[in-house]
């Protein structure tokens, strides 16, 4: 698909804001769904991989199983939000001699396992939204000590949501990153008389403090008579 055409600093795979965000995607779909959805944390489109099986409800790229993304950048990163269960996804690689690798990553593997063609690895994610940064070149060198030379397949499999997934030349650091290619930030819900301690990956919740609020008000009330005392006093002489 990318072989033969120029690769930027950027190449989008999917991106949830796009018409047709799955266009080049084939979906596989059993007992679960695919479909676009606002994620209620950062209120942004999202595309949402549900299943009650991981592996038989998944998106692929390219769609046509007879074509190769022949992508030579080596950085793949996908903004995805932890849904709290079983979560993986895959990439096919081509190699320094020849060898068509499978990459796989899930949070559900407890240890690291290299094969002569599969290699799996576990990832464990934060809650709330990640940006998940896989050196290919890195994990092959490591895997199988041959050179990284594309990719020629990403499948993504349930259980997440996903806000953009992409290939890069190089890592940026995040001020050099275009606003859409950021991490998701979520909502921030803040009230402005007190506010709860905030724990990793939360939202911020708020808390309205009333005993705080009605013995302001008392101050005020209290502090507003003793001046009109004084004032009456000063015009009446007494």
């Amino acid at each position: 698909m990318f072989k033969n055409t120029p690769q930027y600093a950027f190449l989008t795979l999917l991106y949830s804001d796009w018409l047709k965000p799955l266009y080049i995607w084939r979906h596989e779909v059993e007992n679960g769904h695919i479909k676009r959805v606002v994620d209620e944390d950062c209120e942004l489109n999202t595309i949402e991989i549900i299943g009650q099986n991981v592996k038989k409800n998944s998106i692929t790229c390219p769609s046509d199983p007879k074509l190769s993304l022949g992508i030579k950048h080596h950085h793949l990163v996908m903004i995805v939000k932890n849904l709290g269960t079983y979560f993986g996804f895959e990439v096919l690689i081509l190699d320094s001699v020849n060898e068509m690798r499978y990459l796989r990553v899930s949070n559900f593997e407890s240890n690291s396992r290299v094969r002569p063609l599969i290699c799996s690895t576990p990832v464990r994610l934060q809650p709330g939204w990640n940006q998940i940064e896989f050196n290919l070149a890195d994990y092959t060198r490591r895997a199988y000590g041959t050179k990284y030379v594309e990719a020629l397949r990403v499948q993504v499999h349930a259980n997440c949501r996903i806000r953009r997934i992409y290939f890069s030349s190089q890592l940026y650091p995040n001020e050099e990153l275009p606003a859409e290619f950021k991490l998701v930030k979520q909502k921030k819900k803040i009230d402005p008389l007190t506010v709860d301690e905030p724990q990793p990956g939360d939202i911020l919740r708020a808390r309205p403090n009333l005993q705080k609020y009605n013995a302001f008000f008392l101050l005020y009330f209290v502090l507003r008579s003793l001046l009109l005392m004084q004032e009456t006093r000063y015009y009446t002489g007494a």
